[in-house]
C-alpha cells in the first residue's frame, strides 16, 4: 500500500467506461499525491456503479458543472477519442489541469488547438501515454540519454495479438457498461487503418521519440492480408539516428512489443508485454566499458497511477513533467499522419510539411 502524502492532488474523472475503470479510477484511489475528488458520466446507472465502488467526494452527470467545482484541481479525460479535444480545452478554459487519453487528437489542427488552449490556460496537460512510466523504459531512456553517447539505430515494434482478449479477459474484471452511455457518432472502426493507428501507432511513435527525440521524416509502406495490417516505417530522426517501425494489428502468436537500440557506448534490447499485465518491460542494457548487462527489475508496473502520480507532482510541486507534454502529443499525430500519407504516395514524407487528419 502506498503511503498518502499529506497535500495531495483532487482529481475529477470524465467518463466511467472501461479504460477509466481499467486504469483510471484504481490510480486516483492508489496514488500517494491524489485523490479522487469526484467522477462524472452521463450514464446514470454507470456513475452510481462507480461511486459505489470507489467513493469519490461528489458525482456529476453534468461536466459543467463538476468543472464549477472550486474545489477540483485536475481532471483525467477517459472519453472516446472525438471527446477528448474539446473535452480538455474546458477543463484547461475553467482552469483545472488535465491528463488526457492518448491520443489527443485525429488531426494536426486539433492538436495546435489544444495548445493554444494550454498556453492560455497556465495550466498542465499531460498526454496518456502511459508507457513513459514503465521503470525498466525510463532506465534505457535515462542510459540513452546519459551514457550511450551517439544513437546508430532503433529497430522498435508494437504487435498487437489475435489472442490478446483471451489474456485479458482472464486477468481483468468484466467492465461495467450502460446502454445509455454518451458515444460519439459514427462509428471509430469503421477505418481500420485510421483506428489501429491512432489507438496503437500512438504508443510506437511516442516509444520511439521517447527512446530518440525528435522523429523528421517517414517512410512507410503497408500490407494487407487476412484481416491483419503491416506497416513498416523507415523514420529519420532529427537527431541522424535511423529508425525502424512495426506496427502489426495482429500478429498469429503472443503480443510482440519491444526495441534494439544499438549505440556508440553500448546498445539496449526490450521486451514490453500486454500493459494489462501491469509488468514492466525486460530490458537489458549492454555496457561497452566493461562488457556487462544490467537489467533492472522495475518492480512498480502500474503505468497508469505512476503517470497521475507525475502530473500531480509537477503540479504540487512545481516537478519537471516527466510524462508527454502537448507538444509530444501533437509530434505524435503528425507522425501518424505523416506514415498515412507515405503509405498513399510512396514517397518519403517530412513531418514539417504535412497537415490535415490520420
Amino acid at each position: 500500500m502506498i503511503k498518502k502524502q499529506d497535500r495531495r492532488l483532487r482529481v475529477g474523472v470524465l467518463g466511467c467506461g472501461p479504460i477509466a475503470q481499467f486504469a483510471h479510477l484504481e490510480s486516483c484511489v492508489k496514488a500517494g499525491n491524489a485523490d479522487l475528488h469526484a467522477i462524472c458520466d452521463a450514464a446514470p446507472d454507470l456513475l452510481a456503479r462507480m461511486g459505489a465502488t470507489y467513493e469519490p467526494q461528489k458525482m456529476y452527470a453534468d461536466y459543467d458543472a463538476m468543472l464549477a467545482d472550486p474545489e477540483l484541481e485536475a481532471v483525467i479525460v477517459a472519453t472516446s477519442d472525438a471527446y477528448h479535444v474539446p473535452m480538455s480545452i474546458k477543463a484547461l478554459d475553467a482552469g483545472k489541469h488535465v491528463l488526457c487519453e492518448k491520443p489527443i487528437g485525429t488531426s494536426i489542427e486539433e492538436g495546435e488547438a489544444l495548445a493554444e488552449a494550454v498556453k492560455r490556460s497556465g495550466k498542465v496537460l499531460q498526454v496518456g501515454h502511459m508507457k513513459r512510466f514503465d521503470p525498466a523504459l525510463e532506465a534505457a531512456r535515462d542510459f540513452v540519454r546519459d551514457e550511450i553517447g551517439e544513437v546508430l539505430a532503433l529497430k522498435a515494434w508494437y504487435c498487437d495479438s489475435t489472442h490478446r482478449y483471451t489474456n485479458t479477459d482472464a486477468v481483468q474484471p468484466l467492465p461495467v457498461t450502460s446502454k445509455l452511455a454518451k458515444k460519439p457518432g459514427g462509428n471509430p472502426k469503421a477505418d481500420l487503418r485510421q483506428y489501429f493507428m491512432l489507438a496503437h501507432g500512438s504508443h510506437l511513435v511516442d516509444t520511439a521519440r521517447f527512446l530518440c527525440g525528435e522523429i523528421v521524416a517517414v517512410r512507410a509502406r503497408l500490407n494487407e492480408r487476412f484481416g491483419a495490417y503491416c506497416w513498416f516505417v523507415e523514420a529519420e530522426f532529427a537527431s541522424g539516428t535511423l529508425g525502424h517501425l512495426d506496427l502489426t494489428v495482429a500478429v498469429r502468436m503472443d503480443w510482440h512489443e519491444g526495441f534494439q537500440l544499438y549505440g556508440e557506448n553500448g546498445s539496449v534490447i526490450a521486451k514490453t508485454f500486454n500493459p494489462w499485465f501491469f509488468r514492466a518491460s525486460e530490458v537489458d542494457i549492454f555496457h561497452e566499458k566493461d562488457a556487462t548487462t544490467r537489467k533492472p527489475l522495475g518492480a512498480d508496473g502500474h503505468f497508469f497511477r505512476r503517470q497521475l502520480e507525475g502530473l500531480a507532482d509537477t503540479v504540487l510541486n512545481g516537478a519537471p513533467m516527466r510524462g508527454a507534454n502537448v507538444e509530444d502529443g501533437i509530434a505524435s499525430i503528425r507522425a501518424m499522419v505523416a506514415i498515412a500519407r507515405s503509405v498513399e504516395t510512396g514517397e518519403r514524407v517530412e513531418l514539417a510539411l504535412v497537415s490535415g487528419a490520420v
